[in-house]
């Protein structure tokens, strides 16, 4: 036999990277929704070696879920496309499952065929309510709809870039085994930027850049950090929308690398005592018609009115918003200052202990640092919490002299003040404030109240992105 029984579509990294780049100057050109949908159905018709179409949501809490589906049914069927919402956690009850999936065609992606099997493309979905409504509790479309809405007002623009932190420990599934093994083992004890250029560290970064390269994202750099076994992969910033899209491709690119390596990446705030935790930095400024709003030479710090007071929002409002930008039990093992963690409410241009740091930059540059957000935020929800408690939360100016509040040490006084917060209830709802609540007391009630100073199991064994249905099952 001469030819293959199969050929399905394998695209070089250097021509993926063009094609992905040409899918997002579309969408950043906010090409109109029904030109997006017909191009890209025609190049799916028109590729015969496609076997299949990823369709990928977010949940309430940020994990990311993938449907495949069949090339030829998707082509028939993208406008009537039903999932089970109740088997998700924060979605539909039991007796109101059914939930409809929109294809957001503006991001499609050309994927990789060593990580993610030839003949597949991605693209991100909407959730749905029956009716076709946007379901309540997908904080993706609820970002997109306020960033347009905030567009067609007055040209602004929400340009945001965050920098994801995450470890590689040896052993696929090391977060899954923590409950036989309690502990993670390093794959390397290299430090700050340093690792020999063909080591597993380096070998992890260099492949997981690539695939971050060939899907857009703008590589800047990227390096070993401070902890061991722990890096870094920055890329350039982008529009809110698809900044947080890239956050969920950035971790499952690097955990499907690490899988292949037979590795894990973990993107747990505080996976090993005594270390620096992984943080999730995010980046923010707008800007209106090539302007940045943020930037003014004569303001203090290079920052404008709008800035600092953008900055002083979420100040005022940071124990409302804490349990969004930190939301799980080992998260506020992070927010420990003998580790460089942000657990002061105050803003500073050098002090990295501050909950907001004001980068040098200059008119293009300009912009606002958030340091407490640990990377397993939901990106959608914490860049829309952010952007809307920047220009709408209660707004009071700081004292610079006075002493700073910190932030919580643990879940439960974050889980006090967001539950009592009316501002959380108008920009979230009170239904989903409330879900979003219950799912993270009940991970709360599977871990011990005092944690102490080691890592315990069960923060590992029921964090909302390791855990699995088997295990909560059985508490």
């Amino acid at each position: 036999m001469t030819n293959p029984l199969r050929d399905f579509l394998e695209i070089p990294y250097d021509q993926l990277e063009e094609l992905n780049l040409a899918i997002k100057a579309d969408r950043l050109a906010r090409l109109p929704a029904h030109e997006l949908r017909e191009k890209r159905m025609k190049a799916l018709s028109d590729e015969k070696r496609l076997k299949a179409v990823t369709v990928c949501f977010p949940d309430l809490e940020g994990r990311l879920h993938m449907l495949d589906y069949d090339k030829k049914f998707l082509l028939k069927s993208a406008d009537n496309l039903t999932f089970d919402g109740s088997s998700i956690r924060g979605f539909s009850q039991q007796a109101e499952s059914d939930l409809r999936l929109g294809i957001d065609w503006s991001a499609f992606y050309w994927l990789p065929a060593d990580l993610f099997g030839p003949g597949k493309v991605l693209v991100f979905g909407h959730v749905q309510e029956r009716n076709g409504d946007p379901y309540a509790a997908d904080l993706r479309s609820r970002l997109l709809n306020y960033t347009n809405g905030l567009y067609e007002k007055d040209g602004t623009i929400c340009h945001v870039s965050n920098e994801i932190e995450g470890f590689l420990f040896k052993g696929r599934h090391a977060e899954q085994h923590y409950r036989e093994t309690g502990q993670f083992e390093f794959i390397s004890t290299t430090g700050y930027y340093h690792s020999l250029p063909g080591d597993p560290l380096r070998l992890f970064i260099d492949t997981a850049a690539e695939a971050q390269r060939a899907l857009g994202f703008a590589n800047e750099k990227d390096h070993p950090e401070v902890a061991p076994a722990q890096f870094e992969m920055n890329y350039s910033y982008t529009e809110a929308g698809i900044a947080a899209d890239q956050v969920l491709l950035y971790k499952l690119i690097c955990r499907q690398v690490a899988h292949r390596l037979d590795l894990t990446a973990s993107f747990l705030p505080k996976p090993v005592t005594g270390v620096n935790g992984n943080g999730m930095h995010t980046n923010m400024s707008l800007s209106r018609k090539d302007t940045n709003l943020f930037y003014d030479a004569n303001g203090r710090e290079g920052l404008s009115a709008q800035g600092w007071n953008y900055i002083e929002r979420i100040l005022n409002n940071a124990l409302d918003i804490c349990l969004v930008l930190n939301p799980s039990v080992n998260a506020y093992r992070r927010l420990d200052p003998h580790y460089e963690a942000p657990n002061q409410i105050k803003a500073s241009p050098i002090d990295r202990g501050s909950m907001v740091r004001i980068p040098l930059g200059n008119e293009r540059s300009t912009r606002i640092e958030v340091r407490s957000i640990a990377p397993d935020a939901n990106p959608h929800l914490a860049i829309y919490t952010l952007l809307r408690t920047g220009l709408e939360g209660a707004h009071a100016p700081i004292d610079p002299n006075a002493t700073p509040r910190t932030l919580p040490d643990n879940i439960y006084d974050a889980l006090t003040p967001f539950r009592a917060s009316s501002f959380v209830k108008e920009i979230m709802g009170e239904v989903v404030q409330d879900k979003y609540a219950e799912l993270k007391q009940a991970s709360a009630d599977r871990c011990p109240r005092k944690l102490g100073s080691q890592i315990k199991h069960a923060e590992v064994m029921f964090h909302h992105e390791v855990t699995n249905q088997f295990l909560w099952g059985m508490f």
